[in-house]
């Protein structure tokens, strides 16, 4: 069997793991020890992103004519690839995350939604929280001022109704006679 025909079904793999890949994100993994690469495997399997090393060479041939296409300088000494369908950035952010703990873990580039980013822009990619918490916070401000409003009806309620709200009011809303302006002056300069 010829060295091609070898190499094609690794090619077709790398293909079928971009196809549906929000983001892709290369990394070098040079100077890891075997239990942090384990430990870094773990935490991107349970977020659900595949991570895989393969030979530039095959990469290059996979990402041609793709939206990942623009890694392909970036593609220099030994790489692993992250790439995950359901969230863009949860790629960068494990992987920024982890190498807190292991600084030799590099972020090289990725690809994310389409658009290419270096080193730089994957940090700035890895601070943006995941959908989920995106969500969460955009509900919680909109929710904020029905529960302001529901705590407020209730407190009504509990001391009487709205002629008890009147009479409960602080005396600092209720108005002020104004003081006639001699007296407010002599009060000033004393």
């Amino acid at each position: 069997m010829a060295k091609v025909e070898l190499k094609q079904p690794i090619v077709q793999e790398i293909s079928d793991n971009i196809k549906d890949a929000q983001s892709l994100v290369v990394v070098d993994y040079r100077g890891l020890t075997v239990a942090q690469d384990t430990e870094l495997r773990k935490a991107l399997r349970e977020a659900g992103i595949t991570y895989k090393v393969y030979k530039n060479t095959l990469v290059k041939r996979a990402i041609a004519g793709t939206e990942f296409e623009s890694l392909a300088d970036s593609l220099e000494g030994p790489n692993a690839f992250a790439m995950s369908a359901t969230d863009a950035t949860a790629p960068a952010r494990v992987l920024a995350e982890f190498a807190k703990k292991a600084p030799k873990l590099e972020i090289k580039a990725g690809v994310v939604e389409g658009t290419f980013y270096d080193e730089n822009g994957m940090k700035a990619i890895s601070a943006i929280p995941s959908r989920d918490v995106l969500l969460g916070r955009l509900f919680g401000s909109m929710q904020s001022p029905i529960t302001n409003l529901a705590r407020v009806l209730n407190q009504i309620a509990e001391k009487g109704g709205a002629g008890a709200a009147v009479e409960a009011a602080p005396a600092e809303e209720a108005p002020v006679a104004e003081a006639p302006a001699e007296e407010a002056a002599e009060t000033t300069a004393e």
